[in-house]
């Protein structure tokens, strides 16, 4: 593996994670962190719809009008987020009452049009595809670290396993919750980028 191919694999997970650094995708961030299962979950759909997203708007980019190049953009997104919402509600029908309307505004997700705008847009499938799976990575971590912390702070328990059988910090649940472990979070991803990329 090249070295170019590394770089943009792993761009997403810490250099330019879509939710710590750049501060994107708020919404479903701060609604559906509750638990670590339904940051998975989350950060799955959204990877999903990422990947083949980008996959399809680099493959059709020279065919689209630049005049309906966004409204292009979301049709092809809400096709996919539309696969996503039903094949969860099929199978996955706990995880999707949870994540309940923030499926569906997957299509609106400031990470899905901007990684379609700004990567998908100007390269070719396959880099559209690794950008998409770096970025989907890096949602889905830090969904994940957000509603791991929340969970384990605000209910004692971690993937719905209890294991602190006292009283939990119930703030952690509730929206303000969100809000302090983003910026707690948000600063340490800051500082560890800092030492490692040097500014």
């Amino acid at each position: 593996m090249n070295k170019a191919l590394i770089n943009n694999l792993t761009k997403g997970i810490l250099k330019e994670n879509p939710t710590f650094v750049i501060i994107l995708g708020m919404c479903p961030t701060l609604g559906v962190t509750t638990l670590a299962a339904n940051g998975i979950g989350m950060g799955l759909a959204t990877t999903f719809v990422l990947i083949l997203s980008n996959a399809f708007i680099a493959l059709l980019k020279d065919l689209i009008p630049d005049k309906v190049r966004i409204p292009a953009y979301i049709v092809i997104i809400a096709t996919f987020v539309t696969i996503v919402d039903l094949v969860m509600a099929a199978y996955f029908p706990a995880l999707y009452t949870q994540l309940g309307i923030f499926i569906p505004l997957i299509v609106v997700n400031c990470i899905i049009l901007g990684r379609a705008e700004a990567y998908a847009a100007k390269n070719n499938v396959f880099d559209s595809i690794i950008d998409g799976i770096s970025m989907g990575l890096g949602v889905t971590l830090a969904l994940t670290l957000i509603g791991g912390i929340r969970e384990i702070l605000g209910a004692g328990s971690i993937f719905g396993h209890k294991f602190i059988n006292s009283d939990a910090i119930l703030i952690f649940i509730l929206p303000p919750g969100a809000f302090i472990v983003l910026a707690y979070v948000i600063a340490i991803v800051n500082k560890i980028n800092k030492a490692v990329y040097k500014g």
